[in-house]
């Protein structure tokens, strides 16, 4: 163990204390690691849309002070009691959703949402004893789905921590804790496209490249971008995206334009954005007989999704992903091997970086719509 196991480190933090305001960078206690809890030193972090959502708390439960953050890099610092898959020393990747490895979902080979650790957005503390492990001052702080990585160091449940091969670089892999492997999952582990098909992917952010990224390692032929930004049409041709739909240019739903310029459906689509009209099209315009449409979107907590019952009957099938099917602990090392191996590039998603103390530049680079992943690197 470390010379700081066992006892509170005091170190930065960027603490978002009200939704929508500036995070303010300030000194936090970090309590030890209670039973099956292990304490990482982040060294880098990311940030996703998912941080930006809550953090502007417009259609949910807001949940502040708190610590955000759940795309990072770091090594673990010490353990808790019980702990005894990670050591001090052991390069990690923290994931906002878990894998106990006792479960009903852990245990079977088709399913990634773990009973006991899957995601909860409400809640703000450690599972253990319901405390959080950040304070000031003696009040808490409180976490965010169980990572809190905007902060130089955390506490995380056990199960939420991937241990990956020392040799990867930090500063590149830590992408794949969330947005990253969500979208390469979707089309590698449940689209599943044969090699020579057509995919279609709805929404050319980071996740939806991903998917992309995903469908070219597949050895699709055609990989048709959909998007109501023009902007995002040149970039997405690094991530093997051949030819571009834009919805806004067409009177008619552009499901029917993907079956006309595709004799009559694509072999596999893969929804990214959340919104329900890009779901039902998602599904609407893959062919009859084989189609596969696979959503991977957020949608929003009222939305309905509508469609004729005859296109289930026409033999098209309708799946839907969580973190792109992969279990965190089991699955994500192989994810780092990809990169190693050079199958996977991960370079191409990370478009900014900024030191810890400029952190608030990640977030309006991502409100402006100009940036994939931006790296926050913790030493700086």
């Amino acid at each position: 163990m470390s010379g700081t196991a066992g006892q509170v480190i005091k170190c930065k933090a960027a603490v978002a204390w009200e939704a929508g305001k500036p995070l303010v960078i300030e000194e936090v206690e970090v309590a030890p690691p209670q039973a099956m809890e292990a304490r990482l030193k982040i060294l880098y972090t990311s940030l996703c849309h998912t941080d930006v959502y809550f953090w502007e708390a417009k259609g949910q439960t807001p949940v502040f002070p708190r610590i955000f953050g759940h795309e990072a890099g770091g090594i673990v610092e010490s353990v808790g009691e019980g702990v005894t898959d990670l050591a001090p020393g052991d390069h990690v990747l923290p994931v906002f959703t878990g894998e106990c490895k006792d479960c009903a979902h852990c245990k079977s080979e088709e399913s990634n949402m773990c009973s006991l650790l899957r995601i909860n957005t409400d809640r703000g503390v450690m599972i253990n004893d319901g405390k959080s492990r950040f304070s000031i001052n003696g009040k808490p702080i409180y976490h965010f789905i169980g990572t809190s990585t905007f902060s130089e160091y955390t506490v995380v449940h056990v199960g939420c921590v991937a241990k990956i091969n020392p040799e990867a670089p930090l500063d590149k892999v830590c992408v794949l804790s969330c947005g990253i492997s969500t979208g390469l999952g979707a089309a590698l582990n449940v689209a599943k496209p044969p090699k020579g098909s057509t995919v279609a992917v709805f929404g050319l952010g980071a996740v939806g490249l991903a998917a992309a990224e995903g469908a070219r390692i597949a050895g699709a032929s055609r990989i048709i971008g959909i998007d109501v930004n023009p902007k995002r049409f040149n970039e997405a041709k690094k991530f093997g995206v051949t030819e571009f739909v834009n919805p806004k240019d067409y009177d008619k739903p552009v499901q029917e334009v993907l079956s006309e310029i595709t004799n009559g459906g694509v072999d596999r689509s893969i929804e990214c954005t959340g919104n329900v009209d890009a779901m039902i099209s998602a599904f609407e315009c893959v062919h009859d007989g084989w189609g596969v449409a696979v959503l991977v979107g957020v949608p929003h907590k009222d939305a309905a999704f509508k469609t004729h019952p005859i296109n289930f009957l026409s033999e098209r099938t309708l799946k839907g992903t969580f973190f792109g099917n992969y279990k965190p602990r089991s699955d994500l090392p192989s994810v780092v091997e990809k990169y190693m191996n050079k199958e996977l590039v991960l370079e191409k998603f990370i478009t900014h970086e900024v030191p810890f103390t400029e952190i608030n530049k990640a977030f309006d680079y991502m409100l402006q719509g100009d940036s994939l992943r931006c790296i926050i690197r913790m030493d700086a």
